[in-house]
Protein backbone atom coordinates (compact mmCIF):
# COMPACT_ATOMS: atom_id res chain seq x y z
CA UNK A 1 0.00 0.00 0.00
CA UNK A 2 0.85 3.57 -1.18
CA UNK A 3 -0.11 6.79 0.56
CA UNK A 4 -0.27 9.56 -2.73
CA UNK A 5 -1.65 12.92 -3.07
CA UNK A 6 -5.00 12.58 -4.93
CA UNK A 7 -4.64 12.42 -8.88
CA UNK A 8 -7.28 13.25 -11.42
CA UNK A 9 -7.24 9.27 -12.23
CA UNK A 10 -8.32 8.25 -8.38
CA UNK A 11 -11.78 10.65 -7.99
CA UNK A 12 -13.91 8.12 -9.32
CA UNK A 13 -13.16 5.45 -7.41
CA UNK A 14 -13.52 8.05 -4.46
CA UNK A 15 -16.65 9.16 -5.91
CA UNK A 16 -17.64 5.32 -5.33
CA UNK A 17 -16.73 5.48 -1.88
CA UNK A 18 -18.30 8.36 -0.73
CA UNK A 19 -21.81 7.45 -1.80
CA UNK A 20 -20.97 3.83 -0.28
CA UNK A 21 -19.59 5.54 2.78
CA UNK A 22 -21.15 8.86 3.26
CA UNK A 23 -25.11 9.65 3.61
CA UNK A 24 -24.63 12.83 1.61
CA UNK A 25 -21.85 12.16 -0.40
CA UNK A 26 -19.60 14.15 -2.70
CA UNK A 27 -20.03 14.09 -6.32
CA UNK A 28 -17.43 13.29 -8.55
CA UNK A 29 -17.07 16.86 -10.24
CA UNK A 30 -16.71 18.20 -6.44
CA UNK A 31 -13.88 15.60 -5.67
CA UNK A 32 -12.00 16.84 -9.18
CA UNK A 33 -12.46 19.98 -7.96
CA UNK A 34 -10.01 19.91 -5.27
CA UNK A 35 -7.30 19.28 -7.97
CA UNK A 36 -7.43 22.79 -8.37
CA UNK A 37 -7.56 24.06 -4.99
CA UNK A 38 -4.59 25.26 -3.56
CA UNK A 39 -6.22 25.43 -0.01
CA UNK A 40 -6.57 21.61 -0.30
CA UNK A 41 -4.83 18.42 -0.28
CA UNK A 42 -6.48 15.09 -0.33
CA UNK A 43 -4.26 11.84 0.11
CA UNK A 44 -4.84 8.33 -1.19
CA UNK A 45 -3.92 4.95 -0.14
CA UNK A 46 -3.94 2.91 -2.69
CA UNK A 47 -2.80 -0.75 -4.00
CA UNK A 48 -1.63 -0.68 -7.16
CA UNK A 49 -4.54 1.31 -9.15
CA UNK A 50 -7.21 0.54 -6.42
CA UNK A 51 -8.14 3.21 -3.76
CA UNK A 52 -8.46 1.70 -0.49
CA UNK A 53 -8.65 5.10 1.44
CA UNK A 54 -8.75 8.38 1.24
CA UNK A 55 -8.69 11.53 3.32
CA UNK A 56 -9.73 15.22 2.22
CA UNK A 57 -8.46 18.34 4.05
CA UNK A 58 -8.02 22.27 3.49
CA UNK A 59 -6.38 24.61 4.90
CA UNK A 60 -6.85 28.56 5.44
CA UNK A 61 -3.31 29.93 7.00
CA UNK A 62 -2.56 27.69 9.72
CA UNK A 63 -5.39 26.17 10.54
CA UNK A 64 -6.55 22.38 8.15
CA UNK A 65 -10.06 21.20 8.43
CA UNK A 66 -10.71 17.73 7.52
CA UNK A 67 -13.17 16.94 5.30
CA UNK A 68 -13.98 13.47 5.04
CA UNK A 69 -12.02 10.23 5.73
CA UNK A 70 -13.00 6.70 4.44
CA UNK A 71 -12.05 3.06 3.86
CA UNK A 72 -13.49 0.79 1.78
CA UNK A 73 -16.03 -1.87 3.89
CA UNK A 74 -13.49 -5.32 3.38
CA UNK A 75 -10.43 -2.77 4.07
CA UNK A 76 -10.95 -1.37 7.91
CA UNK A 77 -9.26 -2.36 10.48
CA UNK A 78 -6.12 -2.76 8.81
CA UNK A 79 -4.45 0.58 9.67
CA UNK A 80 -5.41 1.92 6.58
CA UNK A 81 -6.59 5.22 8.01
CA UNK A 82 -4.25 5.44 10.71
CA UNK A 83 -1.62 6.05 7.62
CA UNK A 84 -3.67 8.21 5.77
CA UNK A 85 -3.86 10.58 8.72
CA UNK A 86 -0.07 10.32 9.71
CA UNK A 87 0.51 10.81 6.55
CA UNK A 88 -1.85 14.24 6.28
CA UNK A 89 -0.28 15.40 9.32
CA UNK A 90 3.05 15.19 8.44
CA UNK A 91 2.93 16.87 5.50
CA UNK A 92 0.70 19.58 6.41
CA UNK A 93 2.95 20.17 9.06
CA UNK A 94 5.54 20.73 6.65
CA UNK A 95 3.48 23.14 5.02
CA UNK A 96 3.22 25.20 7.84
CA UNK A 97 -0.12 23.98 9.58
CA UNK A 98 -0.60 24.56 12.94
CA UNK A 99 -3.95 22.94 13.96
CA UNK A 100 -6.11 20.00 12.70
CA UNK A 101 -9.93 20.29 12.67
CA UNK A 102 -12.58 17.78 12.43
CA UNK A 103 -16.11 16.61 12.85
CA UNK A 104 -16.87 13.14 13.58
CA UNK A 105 -20.64 11.23 14.05
CA UNK A 106 -21.15 11.00 18.05
CA UNK A 107 -21.67 7.55 17.37
CA UNK A 108 -18.78 6.62 15.44
CA UNK A 109 -16.85 5.39 18.03
CA UNK A 110 -14.13 3.42 15.60
CA UNK A 111 -13.27 6.86 14.67
CA UNK A 112 -13.58 8.40 17.68
CA UNK A 113 -11.09 5.90 18.93
CA UNK A 114 -8.43 6.44 16.41
CA UNK A 115 -8.73 10.20 16.23
CA UNK A 116 -8.01 9.78 20.46
CA UNK A 117 -5.09 7.48 19.75
CA UNK A 118 -3.61 9.81 17.19
CA UNK A 119 -3.37 12.96 19.89
CA UNK A 120 -7.28 14.23 19.02
CA UNK A 121 -8.99 15.81 21.58
CA UNK A 122 -12.95 16.26 22.09
CA UNK A 123 -13.06 20.15 22.08
CA UNK A 124 -17.37 20.66 21.18
CA UNK A 125 -19.93 19.57 20.16
CA UNK A 126 -22.20 20.50 16.48
CA UNK A 127 -26.04 19.72 18.13
CA UNK A 128 -27.90 17.98 14.88
CA UNK A 129 -24.63 18.34 12.27
CA UNK A 130 -25.47 15.58 9.96
CA UNK A 131 -28.43 14.40 8.52
CA UNK A 132 -29.70 11.28 7.12
CA UNK A 133 -30.03 10.44 10.22
CA UNK A 134 -29.99 13.06 11.87
CA UNK A 135 -27.14 13.63 14.59
CA UNK A 136 -24.50 15.06 16.47
CA UNK A 137 -20.80 15.83 15.46
CA UNK A 138 -18.11 15.80 17.89
CA UNK A 139 -15.57 18.62 17.37
CA UNK A 140 -11.90 17.27 17.83
CA UNK A 141 -8.87 18.97 17.43
CA UNK A 142 -5.00 18.60 16.90
CA UNK A 143 -2.07 20.97 17.43
CA UNK A 144 0.86 19.97 15.38
CA UNK A 145 4.23 20.13 16.52
CA UNK A 146 6.30 23.25 14.43
CA UNK A 147 9.45 23.57 13.53
CA UNK A 148 10.17 26.82 14.89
Amino acid sequence: MTVTPMGAAHAAQIAVLERETFSLPWDEASIRAELDNPLSLWLVAAEGETVLGYVGSQTCFDDTDILNVAVRSDCRRQGIAEALMRELETRLSGRGSRRITLEVRASNDPAIRLYEKLGYARVGLRKGYYEKPREDAVIMQRDLPTDH
